[in-house]
């Protein structure tokens, strides 16, 4: 869990274009998570917003950045609860539309609720934009996001998203971590590694796929990866760090065997 230091903090600003990271919304027994609010001249893309748990003091804080019909995305790296069954509220309060991958487009409307079909008319999968595999580019202001491939990294259709201006790749659950303050940067990256691996251990798909990933982000300019959960990255150090620790971490499939697939006794 985080402590109660703050709710948001500034990650850039240059004056036209900034991105927010709110890390203290998640209280009692819910996991801690973060959201984030990118704005390029004017206009706005939340990404990973959450469920109930965030979304009343999420939007009360991003009236502190911008004004909710400034709002063009909801961005979703995948379909977990904490990432975006808000999604029905943003819906009927914003005129944003739902960025997601193809996989779950149809998977979505469960979220679906006699609250959003009661104040919404016409069909709201207008407003949902299906990412392909192989991912995109979405334009918001001047500037662009890059909606980055991270399949089964954790979710089978998993995407992170990628900031040219800030050179910032906010990266979903890849880099989790179980922290006292997601706000401080790591700074020892050999003591932070106890407080991912057993995660990244069980969530992420196989050696395979990270090595894939890693290859990719390695012809990346990038400044500072930020998960959902935890502290950010920040500098190219650390981050070749991590990147060389899951270069090399069994994970996933790697790790099951027939041990874990034995039928529980039940006579």
């Amino acid at each position: 869990m985080t402590t109660d230091k703050s709710t948001s903090h500034v990650l850039f600003d240059n004056g036209t274009h900034k991105c927010v990271a709110f890390s203290n919304f998640v209280k009692g027994e819910g996991i801690q998570a973060n959201q984030f609010l990118i704005i390029d001249h004017g206009r706005a893309a939340v990404l990973d917003p959450g469920g109930d748990l965030t979304y009343v003091p999420l939007t009360m804080e991003l009236n502190k950045y911008t004004r909710l019909s400034n709002l063009d995305y909801v961005m979703a790296s995948h379909q977990d609860p904490d990432i975006i069954t808000s999604m029905p509220r943003w819906l009927v309060y914003t005129e944003a539309k739902v960025v997601a991958s193809k996989l779950w487009a149809r998977f979505l409307p469960h979220l679906n609720s006699s609250f959003m079909s009661d104040r919404m008319k016409g069909g709201w999968l207008e407003r949902l934009i299906e990412l392909p595999d192989g991912g995109d580019v979405i334009p918001l202001g001047q500037s662009k996001i890059v909606a980055v491939p991270a399949h089964f990294l954790h979710s089978v259709g998993n995407f992170q998203f990628y900031d040219p201006v800030s050179k910032i790749l906010f990266s979903g659950d890849l880099g989790a971590s179980m922290v006292e303050d997601a706000e401080t940067e790591i700074t020892d990256f050999a003591a932070h590694i106890s407080k991912m691996k057993g995660f990244h251990q069980r969530y992420m798909g196989s050696n395979r796929v990270l090595r894939l990933w890693v290859n990719m982000v390695r012809t990346m300019d990038i400044d500072m990866i930020v998960p959902q959960h935890g502290a950010p990255f920040k500098g190219k150090a650390v981050i070749e760090q991590f990147l060389d620790w899951l270069e090399q971490l069994e994970c996933g499939i790697d790790l099951m065997d027939e041990h874990l697939f034995s039928c529980p006794e039940y006579e």
